[in-house]
């Protein structure tokens, strides 16, 4: 038993530093938005709405997982019966966009590096609140004094915002999202759809 044990550690040396130098990792960039994107919730093209999009890349996928406004996106990191093998979430950098009703196909920022405004007039992609996602935060606070809201960081997005009936000022609860950091996976609860 012992000989097993000693023929046995290499392996579990060679696959634990495998598993740290896929944390250290860099996230997967993110892909331009197309007219063959198809929101996750919807189903519909994602260039038919106007506001922020998102795309989520996973493990257990080839092609992102697209969304039709950056809410959507966030909802997906807080439902417990999604995949959890999220190796990046990107958002449409608001603050390069054309326009509200053009976000841009390529001004994609890390969710996790990104600041939000949420409770703002601008409605997202199917007519509910939004979280308006800004790479820098003075594009975020010059938004807010256009449109109303507040700044948050990915973290303090309220979960009844996301996943319940949002009104403006909505819950101050932060989710519980179980994002993992940049460019760490959990691929023990990885499960493709």
């Amino acid at each position: 038993m012992r000989r097993l044990v000693l023929a046995a550690a290499p392996l579990i040396v060679l696959a634990l530093a495998g598993c740290n130098e896929r944390a250290a990792a860099p996230p997967p960039p993110p892909q331009a938005l197309t007219a063959a994107a198809i929101g996750r919730y919807c189903g519909m093209n994602v260039l038919e709405h106007p506001g922020p999009k998102a795309q989520i890349l996973l493990d257990s996928r080839i092609d992102p997982v697209w969304f039709s406004s950056a809410r959507d996106a966030v909802a997906f990191t807080m439902m417990p019966d999604e995949p959890r093998d999220i190796r990046a979430v990107y958002v449409s950098d608001m603050g390069r966009a054309p326009s509200w009703d053009s976000p841009g196909a390529d001004n994609w920022v890390e969710a996790r590096k990104a600041v939000f405004v949420i409770g703002s007039r601008q409605r997202g992609g199917m007519g509910a609140p939004e979280t308006v996602p800004f790479a820098t935060r003075a594009a975020a606070e010059r938004f807010v004094g256009e449109n109303g809201g507040r700044v948050v960081a990915f973290a303090e997005i309220p979960r009844d915002y996301v996943l319940g009936e949002a009104a403006e000022g909505a819950a101050t609860e932060a989710p519980q999202a179980g994002l993992p950091p940049a460019g760490v996976t959990d691929g023990s609860r990885a499960h493709a759809h």
